[in-house]
């Protein structure tokens, strides 16, 4: 009998799986997920949470069989292709940096005992990499990309083949992939984040493919038509809600894809995912800009640090900046682990441009809350709002939050709904009664702030040059 290892990672269903499709030779297959220490530490508990589920309905799925090892996936998958005399190791390829690095690491491991790794497909409907501008550079604007993207087209989704899993020994459950946030915290969080919440938000969306497929079932009958319109609304259902179970794999963008059909609204979802896929296409071929701003002068931005940086980012992060459309959103994290993008994009903004905070501490504060969070979205999106990455997406454009709530949120049921039923405490642990933000003194003036944003602007823009004459051309 011929076994293969089908090694899970961020595809997390049983359908529509090229990988599981490339074992059809052997007799029997062995489903792997490895519980990774180094992609744990950067989950909070809403992640982790949502993976333990996503795995339970995943081993539901395929009988039981599903096996979880913890460790380093370099050591961990030979030894099981090892126990099992497996010689094929097939996987999702993985395009983020450090899925990258551990797969070369995996198949030189493999390699060495006579075995092998089988990477197919990836998480995207076109995976990153394969786009590229006429003159053969990465496409740096999104316009460009999407029209690329589709006329690229994709391949259609495939259903689950006639497949005998079996099991093999495991050390690990589900529940060991929900650490508590006190062991997280040997690794160093950010000392502004003590006395912060950083638990498990109480409303947490359900994981599972099956799920996936009822709440794509659900948009496309329903929010699907008025999305375009309703999308930006953010006291409206109007939001698919798959983020998660896409983040995942839980259902495959393409499968998404052959749902839409026509319509104004279909067409503005494939933009939401085409947006997904440059991202990811970035990243790709610039993976530097996890952490660094892709634009010259963002380098030489003059960020607020000390003690009053950090009251100000504390009341940010806890919704109590005297912005109701802003502490709504912070709220809405806490509670469910997913804000409304755009109220990401409004508070993200106030974040950088009105309390003058690195834009990467805030891109930190969401990975860990967001149970969708993404690297490749999350951090290069709030590079574009903080000017500093791709795209038209100028330093000067400062949202004002009382404008966008006004354009938004115009009947206020947003804003009442968070700021009424998520009290959040202050950092002494006293509950916080207050029934609206405008209860709390701006912990700003945001015209000021926009002014100084742009003074600081220019400022970078001046010390960008002069680094870039010193050096030549």
């Amino acid at each position: 009998m011929t076994r293969a290892i089908l090694w899970f990672r961020r595809d997390l269903r049983p359908d529509d799986l090229p990988a599981l499709h490339a074992c059809a030779s052997a007799d029997a297959v062995i489903p792997l997920f490895v519980v990774d220490p180094a992609v744990l530490r950067t989950a909070g508990p809403n992640r982790r949470h949502f993976l333990a589920g996503a795995l339970r309905a995943l081993d539901g799925e395929l009988g039981g069989s599903l096996v979880l090892r913890r460790g380093d996936p370099r050591h961990v998958v030979p030894q099981v292709a090892g126990a099992a005399h497996a010689p094929l190791v097939v996987a999702t390829a993985d395009f983020a940096p450090y899925g990258l690095r551990r797969d070369r690491a995996v198949a030189r491991a493999l390699n060495a005992a006579g075995r092998s790794l089988l990477t197919v497909d990836s998480p995207y409907a076109v995976a990153p990499g394969n786009l590229r501008a006429r003159s053969g550079a990465p496409f740096q604007v999104f316009s460009a990309f999407r029209r690329a993207w589709a006329d690229h087209g994709w391949t259609r989704s495939a259903p689950m083949p006639s497949t005998r899993f079996t099991g093999a020994p495991g050390d690990a459950t589900a529940e060991d992939i929900e650490m508590g946030v006190a062991e997280a915290g040997q690794w160093g969080l950010p000392s502004w984040w003590g006395g912060l919440p950083l638990g498990r938000a109480a409303r947490l969306p359900q994981a599972g493919p099956a799920e996936a497929r009822v709440r794509l079932e659900r948009f496309a009958a329903g929010p699907l038509e008025a999305y375009a319109e309703e999308r930006d609304r953010p006291g409206v259902a109007g939001t698919s809600g798959l983020s998660p179970y896409l983040r995942f794999g839980c259902i495959h963008p393409r499968t998404v894809l052959e749902r839409l059909g026509t319509g104004s609204g279909a067409d503005q979802m494939r933009s939401e995912l085409a947006w997904r896929e440059f991202y990811a296409d970035l990243l790709w071929h610039r993976p530097d800009s996890a952490r660094r701003p892709l634009r010259a002068f963002g380098n030489h931005l003059r960020w607020d640090t000390g003690e009053r940086a950090r009251d100000r980012f504390r009341a940010w992060a806890t919704g109590r900046t005297g912005y109701p459309l802003v502490d709504a959103g912070m709220r809405q994290l806490l509670a469910e682990g997913w804000m409304h993008n755009r109220v990401r994009m409004v508070t993200a903004s106030f974040l950088v441009k009105d309390l003058h905070i690195d834009w990467r501490l805030g891109a930190r504060w969401f990975m860990w809350h967001l149970v969708d969070g993404d690297l490749a979205s999350n951090q290069q999106n709030w590079q574009w709002v903080a000017g500093v990455g791709t795209d038209a997406a100028p330093f000067h454009r400062v949202f004002n939050p009382r404008v966008q709530q006004e354009r938004f949120d115009p009947e206020g049921g947003y804003v009442r709904r968070y700021l009424r039923e998520h009290p959040v405490p202050h950092a002494d642990g006293l509950p916080d009664q207050l029934s609206s933000s405008g209860d709390l003194e701006p912990v700003v003036d945001h015209a000021h702030e926009r002014r100084d944003a742009l003074a600081r602007f220019d400022e970078a823009r001046r010390l960008a040059a002069m680094e870039q004459g010193r050096s030549g051309p």
